[in-house]
């Protein structure tokens, strides 16, 4: 494996590094040993970084002690042998991670998690078909944190170096990887950060500055504004997860990502694993320029929407829309909700109509502030407010748990949104019911929607109280079918 060495420009020694060769795609990844010396420079006018040894040490030494005071073992984490599931207890993870996925409830893999980990623990590239709500957040990140315990960095490093570094399209969505992230990882040493646009620069430096980053999650935007000020630094990316490859097209974000790729190493010297949940000649493209040799995984090719959501059109009027809403929304089965609509001024008028008809209400479009989208999120995840009111800017952003229903009061304008739209509900092994409506506005938008789920879509006339009962009997169905596998 061969050395590189690193010179200040006062020819003392700074660094060692071991890179991984091209040779080999599961060789050791790189270590970085820095030794202290005076007056040290970075090669190559990259800026001086800090080192941050004393909070470092401290830091560890206090969750050293932390986990010596409550021992755990694996025998606190039984899970029994299944013929049809693989266990995470099957994979030989470290002590620490088992006890973050205990902690999480998480027992036996989803289809895409036992399908990539067996390739991404061992070090290959991965290029994954997978809809939203299948876990593949939970199967790049336990690849992440398995290989950041097993390669741990001994010794003094520099902060603002990325160990592993995690590109989403949205703002929701990267702070929820970083939130799960956090989760996983609270049985170690390894630091989470998030860089999203829409919040203080400052704020997230000085957190960037007070501890190592070791997972990076982050927007195209504001990554390369930290990249550009030299305020992190991607050279030392050991992987690189890029998620929702398909929405960065759709969202013009490529041009931004191929500038992010190209400051961390060589495809041959990192690992990457790319996410989309639609594979388009644009996908595999970038997949071909930015992986090595990468395994595919095609998750639910047959069919693009999860079986896990059952899907009804109501055939209606736009007058009528907002009264056959109310009707839905007022059944006492109707829990958790998200309803959809593809513009800000729709969002609104619906947010407003909805606060005087009673309802508990949130709203997330983009003209809302990102402090306030937050706050809204944290409401209705803890359940104090039961409906929320988005555009897609928080179709491929939001993960909660138990969403019951999502309902499309327009019909998007783009076939895939749909399907990331209704994954939003029946997520990880839950049962979930979307109801879209159809007027005279959109009605021609079903026909491509259909299209793409290569499937007719079964269109009604309102009876809402009728209709939601069918539709209730059909998710309990469901989910006495998941309960039985």
């Amino acid at each position: 494996m061969p050395i590189a060495l690193k010179v200040g420009t006062s020819g003392i020694c700074i660094g060692l590094r071991a890179v991984k060769t091209s040779s080999s795609r599961n060789d050791t990844i790189k270590y970085l040993l820095v030794e202290r010396g005076n007056n040290l420079t970075a090669q190559s006018g990259r800026a001086k970084h800090n080192l941050n040894d004393e909070i470092r040490a401290k830091s560890g030494k206090s969750k050293r002690q932390d986990r010596t005071k409550q021992p755990w073992s694996l025998d606190q984490f039984v899970v029994e042998p299944s013929v049809n599931k693989v266990r995470f207890h099957d994979f030989s993870l470290p002590l620490e991670l088992m006890r973050g996925l205990a902690a999480m409830r998480f027992q036996y893999c989803t289809p895409i998690q036992s399908e990539s980990l067996p390739y991404s623990l061992n070090g290959h590239d991965i290029v994954g078909r997978a809809q939203t709500g299948t876990g593949k957040t939970a199967a790049f990140l336990i690849s992440i944190v398995n290989d950041l315990i097993n390669y741990a960095v001994e010794g003094q490093r520099y902060i603002g170096d990325v160990r592993a570094l995690i590109l989403a399209p949205t703002r929701e969505l990267a702070l929820q990887i970083a939130e799960d992230a956090t989760k996983l990882t609270r049985f170690t040493d390894i630091k989470v950060h998030a860089l999203v646009g829409g919040l203080d620069y400052g704020k997230q430096l000085k957190r960037i500055e007070s501890e190592h980053c070791d997972i990076l999650v982050g927007t195209p935007g504001r990554l390369l504004d930290f990249a550009n000020n030299q305020d992190i630094h991607l050279d030392q990316v050991e992987i690189l997860v890029i998620d929702e490859a398909d929405r960065m097209l759709d969202m013009g974000f490529i041009p931004q990502v191929r500038r992010i790729v190209r400051l961390t190493p060589r495809k041959e010297d990192r690992q990457t694993l790319l996410f989309s949940a639609t594979f388009s000649t644009d996908v595999i493209r970038l997949a071909e320029q930015w992986t090595e040799e990468p395994v595919l995984l095609e998750m639910g090719a047959d069919k693009v929407t999860t079986d896990t959501v059952v899907q009804k059109v109501y055939i209606t009027t736009a007058v009528e829309k907002f009264t056959l809403l109310n009707q839905i929304l007022s059944q006492e089965k109707v829990e958790s909700v998200m309803i959809f609509a593809n513009r800000r001024d729709f969002c609104r008028d619906l947010y407003h109509k909805l606060r005087k008809k009673g309802f508990k209400v949130g709203i997330l479009s983009g003209d809302v502030p990102q402090s306030k989208r937050l706050k809204t999120l944290d409401s209705f995840k803890n359940g104090s407010i039961r409906i929320l009111v988005a555009t897609d800017v928080a179709g491929r952003g939001i993960h909660v748990d138990d969403v019951s229903h999502v309902i499309n009061y327009t019909l998007p304008e783009e076939p895939q949104d749909y399907i990331h739209r209704i994954g939003r509900t029946g997520r990880a092994g839950h049962s979930g019911v979307s109801i879209s409506f159809a007027c005279e506005d959109d009605a021609f938008l079903l026909e491509p929607i259909e299209k793409l789920l290569g499937q007719k879509l079964s269109c009604t006339m309102p009876n809402p109280k009728s209709n939601l009962d069918s539709l209730l009997e059909q998710k309990a169905k469901v989910t006495a079918d998941l309960l039985s596998i």
